[in-house]
């Protein structure tokens, strides 16, 4: 399939979109996000300095969940008392866009949920049932978002502090419900191992074997 391309308005610089329904790029060259409408491009800002990332997945990392092959293509960076984490945006081989998130080694797959009835808050230990899966509050956290790189499937540049609910099941199924929009997002997926993602072209550095 032919990738998008587009040419960077501050810079000039080509990008190549590796999923055609990406919104929001990063140049890699200068900088500047960009805001993709068709083919037309507007930077609306600039990246600043991202904290360190002590994970061994990077932008073109390739992986395998179920029997989907997916690729990294764009990060979305949060701080919390706890640390930082990265949201890792990937698409599978068949363009479905999904998440990978990657908090102090623990691992999740996600996917975007639609027509579920969202509360407004949420308290430790209350029960909901989506896609006949019962899921229990065990997390409540108040993220400070700062930054972003690579290809998203929606504009996320400008937040600042952003609250998540992370909620469990008695399986290996999770859900995350998002409040950094109005209405809420909701995700759905299962926590994973990160040897059962049979990952590959991963980032080296020191510490990391």
């Amino acid at each position: 399939m032919t990738q998008p391309t587009a040419n960077c308005p501050n810079c000039g610089a080509k990008i190549t979109f590796r999923w055609s329904g990406s919104v929001q790029a990063v140049c890699e060259f200068c900088r500047s996000i960009l805001i993709r409408t068709d083919l037309d491009l507007e930077k609306v800002g600039q990246v600043a300095d991202l904290p360190p990332n002590a994970s061994p997945i990077q932008i073109g990392t390739e992986g395998i969940f179920g029997k989907r092959a997916f690729s990294v293509i764009g990060r979305i960076i949060y701080e919390y008392d706890q640390g930082n984490w990265n949201e890792w945006h990937f698409v599978t081989n068949d363009g479905v866009s999904g998440w990978l998130s990657d908090a102090q080694l623990n691992y999740a797959v996600t996917f975007p949920a639609s027509g579920e009835k969202l509360p407004r808050e949420c308290k430790i230990g209350q029960q909901y049932t989506w896609d006949k899966q019962t899921y229990i509050v065990s997390t409540i956290t108040k993220a400070h978002y700062c930054g972003v790189e690579g290809e998203l499937p929606f504009q996320y540049w400008d937040k600042a502090d952003v609250v998540f609910i992370d909620l469990m099941s008695h399986s290996e199924k999770v859900a995350t419900i998002d409040y950094s929009e109005d209405p809420p997002l909701l995700f759905l997926g299962e926590s994973v191992d990160f040897d059962d993602l049979k990952l590959k072209n991963l980032r080296s550095f020191e510490g990391w074997s």
